[in-house]
Parts: structure tokens; C-alpha cells; sequence
């Protein structure tokens, strides 16, 4: 079966109207018939029920349907993928990550270079206190940010993949002596603020504004970079809900890390402006979510 054959059958599946599926397809409609009939000889039965004023797809025609309409958007995906790929070969893409992501994101690296040989990737670090200023300077075309990003002005792809978090205290801190912390445990104890224009929604998907129990977390030392909060935390003067990927890329003799048994996941999905959006990172998304996309069933 030829592929125009297959898209003639198919659409004819959906309009259940030989005209509209002829000018649909930008055909006549004997094409349409011929091809129909063709098919129906290759295969020993009928696919569809004719009258004069219905057309119906028999049993046989809907399982040909249900099996080639999934191979069929399989095909069309591949040629898309081909071509963006081709229009996309080279060039430079300059992604942002924050600095603890590095062998999370690596297998979306990888194939992207085997995906686009002659494109040079390039990486630049984000801040999490300023998680869009690059993206809207130009300073990166593509950013894996946490989640939510609500910007008019930005494009968020799929969710990739998620991080647990972990309270980060001082070695005499009192909360070191325990074996996991609870968000409430916030409220007791001075907090590290971010120093950046990092919007309040997005920084409260990472450290709350108030407890479970609605009492409010008391601000404490501001800070620019996870450097500067670890500085911080050191001290014993804060404490702050830390990503999980730090805690094992960043271990400290002067910092403990115990699990936060009630945070939700952070989740991260790529992020471009809207009006920079090229073949490129349409390339890259398709490659991170390809090598790294989070199972529903894990979300």
C-alpha cells in the first residue's frame, strides 16, 4: 500500500464523506474511489459501508484504521524530526543549566551531538536567584529551570525529570542531630533569601513563604549563589531547603543535608523565548525529552 494510498484511507476514515476527504487531500474524488476500491481488492474485504447518504467503517476497515493511523503519525514524526534535523545540522546552541546538573542532563547532551554532529553546543551557567535573565539578554537560547514558569514571553517544552530537596544546616545546627526534617521545621529557624529577580511564585516552589501550618518563614541571610547560601548556612546562622543534586555534587565538611520527608519534587522542563525559538532548540528539546523525559507514572 503506497503512502497516498494510506492517507486517502485514513482521511476518508475521519470525514466518512468522499468530497470532503477529495478536497481535503486536494484530490478528485474518483481518486479517492479508485484508491478505496484498489485497497479493498488487496485485501479481500470491504472497508467501508456505502449508501446514498452515509459511508460507515465495516469492522475490518476500523482495525486497518486503528493499526495504521498509530505507524502512520510514527512515519510523519520521523520525516519532521529528519527535516529539522537537516535544516538544523549546524550552527550554535547555547544551553543554561544551574551548575548541580551537569550529569543529570548529560545523556540529553549526548544525543544531541550524535543527533547534530556539526552543531556547536555550548553551556553557560544560570543562577537560580536570576533564572531568566539570560534567556531574555540572548546570553543562552534554551534554559532546564524548575517548575512553574508562567512568562508571556516564554515558551515552557516538557517536564524532563524531578529532584527531591533536603534541608541544609550547620554540623551544630540542632536540626543535625535529627534524621530527616519536615517543612514545619522552617518555621523555627531563619531562612536564606535569594538576592536576584527571581519572581516570588518561582522562588516558592523551591523554599515556601510560610509552613505547612501557615506560620510564616522568617527571612534570613540573602544570597546571589549556591557558594554564597552554603557560606551561609555554615555559619549557623540559616538554614535552606537545598536541591538533592547539590547535596551529592556539593558535599561540605561544614554543611549537613538531611532528607525533607514532606517537599514536594522539583520539576524541570526546558524554556526558550517565545520569539527565539529555531530549529535548534526544537532539536535539543526533542533530544532531552527523547534521553531524559520523567515517566508519567514517576511524576
Amino acid at each position: 500500500m503506497e503512502m497516498r494510498d494510506i492517507e486517502i484511507f485514513l482521511a476518508l476514515a475521519e470525514e466518512l464523506h468522499f468530497g470532503r476527504t477529495a478536497e481535503r487531500l486536494r484530490v478528485s474524488q474518483a481518486r479517492v474511489s479508485q484508491s478505496i476500491k484498489q485497497q479493498e481488492r488487496r485485501i479481500g474485504g470491504a472497508l467501508f459501508e456505502r449508501t446514498s447518504r452515509s459511508v460507515r467503517l465495516t469492522p475490518l476497515g476500523e482495525r486497518l484504521r486503528d493499526r495504521l493511523d498509530a505507524g502512520y503519525r510514527e512515519i510523519l514524526a520521523g520525516i519532521e524530526e529528519a527535516t529539522a534535523a537537516a535544516r538544523g545540522q549546524s550552527g550554535t546552541l547555547t544551553v543554561g543549566t544551574f551548575d548541580t546538573q551537569s550529569q543529570q542532563i548529560a545523556a540529553a547532551l549526548d544525543l544531541f551531538r550524535q543527533r547534530h554532529p556539526q552543531c556547536e553546543l555550548r553551556m553557560r551557567e544560570i543562577l537560580p536567584t536570576d533564572p531568566f535573565g539570560a534567556l531574555r539578554a540572548g546570553r543562552i537560547d534554551v534554559g532546564l529551570l524548575w517548575l512553574p514558569v508562567r512568562e508571556p514571553d516564554l515558551t515552557v517544552g516538557p517536564e524532563l525529570f524531578t529532584e527531591s530537596r533536603v534541608l541544609a544546616v550547620a554540623p551544630g545546627h540542632p536540626l543535625a542531630r535529627r534524621d530527616q526534617a519536615a517543612l514545619e521545621d522552617l518555621g523555627d529557624y531563619p531562612v536564606v533569601q535569594p538576592d536576584g529577580p527571581i519572581p516570588d511564585y518561582v522562588w516558592a516552589a523551591h523554599t515556601p513563604p510560610v509552613t505547612p501550618s501557615g506560620r510564616p518563614i522568617r527571612p534570613g541571610t540573602t544570597v546571589t549563589t549556591l557558594a554564597e547560601a552554603f557560606s551561609a548556612i555554615s555559619t549557623g546562622a540559616v538554614i535552606s531547603p537545598i536541591g538533592s543534586f547539590a547535596a551529592v555534587s556539593r558535599r561540605r565538611d561544614d554543611v549537613v543535608f538531611l532528607p525533607l520527608a514532606d517537599a514536594p519534587l522539583l520539576r524541570y522542563a526546558p524554556v526558550w523565548r517565545a520569539a527565539g525559538e529555531t530549529p535548534l532548540v526544537r532539536a535539543f528539546v526533542r533530544a532531552a525529552a527523547d534521553a531524559l523525559q520523567t515517566p508519567s507514572s514517576e511524576r
